[in-house]
């Protein structure tokens, strides 16, 4: 890969990282569309806990990985809130960008592969594989 590509993809990275660890931490706390229509008829008081009424929000239950290291966008067992938020954010975009490149590596490898079977570039003076000659002429007839 091109030095070029390598910052390009270090450049991008890093802003990942820093809004994941960063920028997170800021992000709304209210519900979002599908939480507020589950509480439609019930009412909340102050920390978001149902107090009457009646509506869907009523019969949630936990995840079953609810007790998971990274469960409710933190890290358990760090006190701090930022910093927990901050490390779940890293460490997501962390494994996500590890199982992208894994991926990207393997179908490059992949590809690279070649068999006995694969159409080699005519020598000089020889003439081109058919596939070759389809392509030229799909290529002029455009």
């Amino acid at each position: 890969m091109k030095n070029r590509s390598w910052a390009f993809l270090a450049g991008g990275l890093l802003v990942a990282l820093l809004l994941a660890g960063v920028v997170s931490n800021y992000a709304s706390s209210h519900p979002d569309g599908l939480d507020s229509s589950l509480l439609k008829g019930c009412t909340v008081d102050a920390d978001d806990n149902i107090v009457g009424g009646s509506c869907p929000a009523q019969e949630a239950r936990d995840h079953e990985l609810a007790d998971s290291p990274l469960a409710d966008y933190g890290v358990r067992g760090v006190g701090n809130s930022f910093v927990s938020t901050g490390l779940s954010g890293v460490l997501g975009v962390l494994v996500t960008f590890a199982i992208g490149a894994g991926g990207f590596w393997l179908l490059r490898r992949r590809g690279a592969t070649s068999t006995d079977g694969d159409a080699a570039t005519p020598a000089e003076g020889g003439t081109p594989a058919e596939g070759d000659a389809a392509a030229s002429r799909a290529g002029t007839a455009s």
